[in-house]
């Protein structure tokens, strides 16, 4: 029965299913064209073939080169958890659940910076990206405003003009971003990008940093704190961490004055500094990290005149620690550093590591360590162009990517709302890590997006400037054919070019040399310096002389020149001034 619906229970049968039979259209018919073929779900049609574009190809990274050891009484005595190729357990499991654990089947790759990439943040929500980079350049996107052949910001600012950015964040509630630039003052804007306060610099001559009411030397670091969304804090390498608020600009709230042993003069660069977050359960911890290797921590609340608890040489000195993190409890500290280590601390017993991992070599300061949302793996990357998941507990590598092969990888982020990994590099690229089944939002908003198309006014070949078109006193015939404009937007901008001022040939020297011969010819009285004024003088005594212009009745009144004296004016002078009285 085509094109019919047919009910078996109106004949008392035991079936009361609905059949619903679709019906027979020849496919050469016109009317097929406008019958509907599938019904719903129609958004994971259309970015699956997306999503197969932008599928990753895992490459088999290299085996680590050290395993993690225990460090404890026994001389750092190997710990009994190491790697075992040969065991049997469930270490090779399929494909599926590796993907499910972690978001790193699929990538989307966005290079919207000339330089190195620092730092990359997300507001709580998930819609909104800030990244910051070595090009002094930090830039807001929006994810629902971008496409897949559009991966570009919608707002570029340079917070301070020829600065290179080390750090950028969202706040607690998405407001306001911190921004870190290569100098005393840190700032911070709103998620638009205007500027809502910069803090203010310290006297850089006082000695007593206790004394001063802001930085006096270049801001490394800083970050938000976990609960309150006017304060921050920032360190530096005037061996200060300062607590700052918001609503107040003229001065820091709190100062802390990190104290070295090692390092001349007791200061040292304080490189990196966390707030444990007491939301998830932590202990309202802060700790720091220092060039000099050193770890310290404070209780959240304060005072801060003393430290809580302190390590010194905690990673190898000169080169520091680029990178603490805490776990959702705050029992477990993570600290990453530029020695190519990766230890772990209890913070009870803040003496000596619980673990160490050794085969990690970074060379930049930026180079963060992160954990996951439910804290259950440690997230850290590498000079090679690795990403690491290590265990907590042990320091192993449970997975490992390529994200960018022999191109160092600086900063990781796990966002716990759109279940993705971010991360950066040194070759100014930004990369997103997701999965099509258990992320959400992010990257597949952009690539659900439609295709952004140019506007016809974008095409000067297709418009026509008013200023410069038809004007009044033109005729035109009725039955005339206009001419056609067939100039494209590569002859526009080639047009629009050619008004700007010529550049020179840049030599070796990195400035330009021009032809001497070519200046002496051309360039009016461009020989003067290398003339005697006396000599060019001298050649019209004679014509003076004998044909005065100006002095013809002095040949007759002063046939000799008089000159005057003027040693004995002065004198005149001097006599006149001793005689007069002072007056008082």
């Amino acid at each position: 029965m085509s094109g019919k619906l047919k009910r078996k229970g109106i004949d008392n049968t035991k079936d009361d299913d609905l059949i619903i039979e679709s019906p027979f259209v020849d496919p050469n018919d016109p009317m097929a064209a406008f019958l509907p073929k599938s019904f719903g779900k129609q958004a994971i049609a259309k970015s699956a073939p997306q999503h197969d574009k932008t599928k990753r190809v895992d490459k088999v990274a290299s085996p680590p080169k050290s395993l993690p050891r225990e460090d404890n009484e026994d001389n750092n005595r190997p710990s009994s958890k190491v790697y075992d190729d040969d065991s049997d357990d469930d270490d090779d499991s399929d494909d599926s659940d590796e993907e499910e654990e972690y978001p790193t089947s699929h990538e989307l790759i966005i290079k919207d910076h000339t330089k190195t990439v620092t730092s990359v943040s997300l507001d709580p929500s998930g819609m909104r990206m800030i990244t910051s980079s070595h090009d002094s350049i930090l830039k807001f996107y929006d994810f629902t405003g971008m496409a897949s052949n559009h991966l570009h910001s919608f707002k570029s600012i340079e917070p301070r003009e020829g600065h290179l950015l080390h750090h950028s964040e969202f706040s607690i509630t998405g407001e306001n971003v911190l921004v870190i630039p290569a100098c005393a003052q840190a700032k911070v804007f709103d998620r638009d990008g205007y500027e809502v306060v910069e803090f203010v610099k310290g006297d850089q001559y006082l000695r007593d940093m206790n004394n001063t009411k802001g930085h006096v030397s270049e801001v490394l670091s800083g970050t938000w704190h976990p609960t309150d969304r006017n304060l921050l804090v920032t360190c530096s390498s005037d061996s200060t961490v300062r607590i700052w608020d918001v609503n107040q600009k003229r001065q820091q709230k709190e100062v802390i004055v990190v104290k070295s042993r090692t390092a001349k003069g007791g200061r040292t660069r304080v490189m990196c500094v966390k707030w444990d977050d007491p939301t998830q359960g932590g202990k309202k911890l802060l700790a720091a990290g220092s060039q000099d290797g050193g770890l310290t921590l404070w209780g959240g609340d304060g005072p801060f005149n003393r430290p809580m608890a302190a390590v010194e040489g905690a990673h190898e000195k000169e080169v520091g620690v680029s990178g603490v993190a805490f776990s959702q409890d705050g029992n477990l500290m993570i600290s990453r550093g530029l020695d190519g280590t990766v230890k772990s601390w209890d913070t009870r017993k803040f003496k000596k590591p619980i673990m160490t991992r050794t085969d990690l070599p970074s060379n930049s300061q930026n180079t963060t360590i992160t954990f996951s949302p439910d804290s259950s793996t440690v997230l850290t990357s590498d000079s090679l162009g690795n990403l690491h998941f290590l265990s907590p507990a042990t320091l192993r590598s449970e997975k490992t990517l390529q994200v960018t092969p022999e191109v160092p990888l600086i900063a990781s982020l796990w966002h716990p709302r759109l279940n993705q990994i971010f991360t950066t590099s040194t070759d100014s690229t930004v990369k997103i890590l997701y999965s099509p089944t258990t992320s959400i939002r992010g990257a597949l908003t952009i690539l659900s997006n439609p295709l952004k198309k140019r506007h016809i006014d974008d095409d000067p070949s297709l418009t026509t400037d008013i200023a410069t078109g038809m004007n009044a006193d033109a005729i035109y015939l009725p039955n005339a054919v206009l001419p056609s404009k067939t100039k494209s937007l590569a002859q526009a901008n080639a047009i629009a070019n050619a008004y700007k001022p010529f550049k020179p040939h840049t030599t070796p020297f990195a400035k330009s040399t021009p032809d001497e011969e070519h200046i002496r010819k051309n360039v009016a009285l461009s020989g003067m310096r290398d003339e005697d004024p006396r000599e060019a003088l001298l050649r019209y005594a004679e014509k003076a002389k004998n044909d005065p212009m100006f002095t013809g009745a002095w040949r007759e009144t002063q046939p000799v020149t008089i000159y005057s004296n003027e040693r004995e004016e002065e004198e005149e002078e001097e006599e006149e001034r001793s005689k007069r009285q002072k007056r008082y």
